[in-house]
Formats: C-alpha cells, sequence, structure tokens
C-alpha cells in the first residue's frame, strides 16, 4: 500500500480552518494547498461543510485534505484525508486506500513517525515545532533541531506544524527539513482570513525555503 503523492508543487504553507468560506480567500493569494478541521459540527451540517469546502477547492484546483471525517471524504471524493495517530488505528485505511484518496498522517514522535511510514502516506506532518495555543499541548514542543535530525530517516514529504508564524518561519524554513508549514492562528486577524498575513507567509517560505 502507498498512498498518491501530491504532484511536483511544494505544499507550502498550508493553512488548517475550520470552515469551508475561510478557502477561498486563501486560494485567492496563491495557496495550493489547505485542510478542514471542524470540531463542533455533526450530522447534515457537517457534511454539508465538507460538500462546500470541496467544491471550493475544485474551483481552485487545490490540494485539499479533510481531517478525520474519512468517511465523509471517501463519499464526497475529496482530495486527500487527514489522520491523527489514534484516528489511524480506528480508520478504514484500506477503503481511503482503495479510493484513490491520499493521506496525510500526524506524528510527534519518532515512534510515531515509524507508525505513520508503514503506512506509505502522501505526507507526515511533525509537531509541535514550537509551543502553540491554538491546540492544547501534549507534546512537548520538537524544536529545529530535532526537526532536522527526525526528517532525515522520513522519505516522505514533510508538513511541519504548531507554534510557527511569520517571526520563526525563517528557522524552519532554512532546515530545508520541511516541503510545507502548517498554519492555524498566523493566516488569521481576528478570527478571519488575512490575505495580508497570507501572502506574506508563502512570500517568507519561498524565499527561505527554495
Amino acid at each position: 500500500m502507498k498512498f498518491k503523492d501530491c504532484g511536483n508543487i511544494p505544499l507550502g504553507i498550508y493553512p488548517v480552518v475550520d470552515r469551508a468560506y475561510k478557502l477561498k480567500p486563501l486560494y485567492e493569494v496563491g495557496i495550493t494547498t489547505a485542510q478542514l478541521r471542524v470540531k463542533d459540527m455533526n450530522g447534515d451540517v457537517l457534511e454539508n461543510e465538507v460538500i462546500e469546502a470541496i467544491a471550493i477547492s475544485k474551483e481552485f484546483d487545490a490540494r485539499f485534505f479533510l481531517n478525520d471525517f474519512w468517511e465523509l471524504g471517501i463519499k464526497h471524493k475529496t482530495y486527500g484525508i487527514h489522520l491523527g495517530q489514534e484516528d489511524i488505528q480506528e480508520a478504514d485505511v484500506q477503503a481511503i486506500f482503495d479510493a484513490g484518496i491520499r493521506l496525510g498522517i500526524s506524528t510527534h514522535t519518532t515512534n510515531e513517525i515509524q507508525i505513520a511510514m508503514e503506512f506509505e502516506p502522501s505526507y507526515l506532518a511533525i509537531g509541535p515545532i514550537f509551543e502553540t495555543t491554538s491546540k492544547k499541548m501534549v507534546y512537548n514542543p520538537v524544536g529545529i533541531e530535532d526537526l532536522k535530525r527526525w526528517a532525515m530517516d522520513v522519505e516522505y514529504p514533510i508538513v511541519a506544524i504548531g507554534g510557527i508564524n511569520i517571526n520563526n518561519i525563517k528557522e524552519v524554513a532554512l532546515t530545508k527539513s520541511a516541503n510545507s508549514i502548517a498554519m492555524i492562528s498566523d493566516v488569521l486577524e481576528d478570527g478571519e482570513i488575512s490575505k495580508t498575513r497570507t501572502i506574506a507567509l508563502i512570500e517568507a517560505f519561498e524565499q527561505y525555503a527554495s
């Protein structure tokens, strides 16, 4: 089992949003990869949100990953699905693969990296790189040195996530270890997408990662 790759264009700045409508302004300024992570919806409301997110992403020919809800991802033929360590043990990974959907997996330790690589995913997320307030910290920050060290043993694209912002993105990008940097709060201003901040992040990543 080897999941499809995400093409030759780096995933780049990879925003994670909680609502479908936030995808459009991101794509309008050049984001090519994004994720919908919803924690406060279920039933038809959730399904309609997923349908909308997939439709917007197809309009911009973007690589859209759905967090957690793999059944809806298969049903509505999403580009990719992102799963955490617990989710990967419970999900029907074979069904995701059979549907031709790409798979990203979260990792926080060297042991979790080994587990993730057994699934031969489309990419592997490593984090949190720094302290973060976007979600409860369960793991210690990985830091720059461990990111570089761990990446040496990973043969898949790496998405760095956790506490990365315009002030420290240079440190991460200069490692050349991460093909992509996931963002939650730093593309936002007062809870909404800031095109200005997003453009600055894209430019910084392209400047230091190339």
